[in-house]
């Protein structure tokens, strides 16, 4: 068994999963970090963009083959080439634009996660240094 605790929580006015990760795009959010983990944002402001790994929590199950973006339309693949919160291990990762810093709560552009999402680590991209 592997256990993992969050550093923190998303913030979004999203509250329900979304099929289509496309909607995150252009939205902004919060991570609101756990207090004894604030030191651990010490000089984040330097980075413009940051990866943002996070807990599926409330996707139920997995499917190894699915519809891309629920789109029935849409020829099936399995769930590895996609973005499906339904996952064998629900965990996602993002990539988003750091708008700004307030003491423990980070503001930031595209976070594909609901509203109350565990956070389990944030890390820099590292070529996008802003210094």
């Amino acid at each position: 068994m592997i256990e993992f605790a969050p550093i923190g929580y998303v913030e979004s006015d999203f509250t329900e999963i979304q099929d289509d990760p496309d909607v995150f795009k252009g939205t902004v959010s919060r991570i609101r970090i756990k207090d004894e983990y604030v030191d651990g944002l010490y000089r984040i402001e330097n980075y413009r963009r940051l990866y943002v790994v996070f807990v599926f929590d409330r996707a139920e199950g997995y499917r190894l083959v699915i519809h891309p973006r629920g789109d029935r339309t849409r020829p099936e693949r399995g769930v590895f080439g996609t973005r499906a919160p339904y996952r064998p291990n629900p965990i996602g990762l993002a990539v988003v634009e750091l708008l700004g810093v307030d003491g423990a709560v980070l503001t930031v552009r595209d976070l594909d996660a609901i509203d109350g999402t565990p956070v389990l680590d944030i890390k820099p991209c590292e070529d996008q240094v802003a210094y």
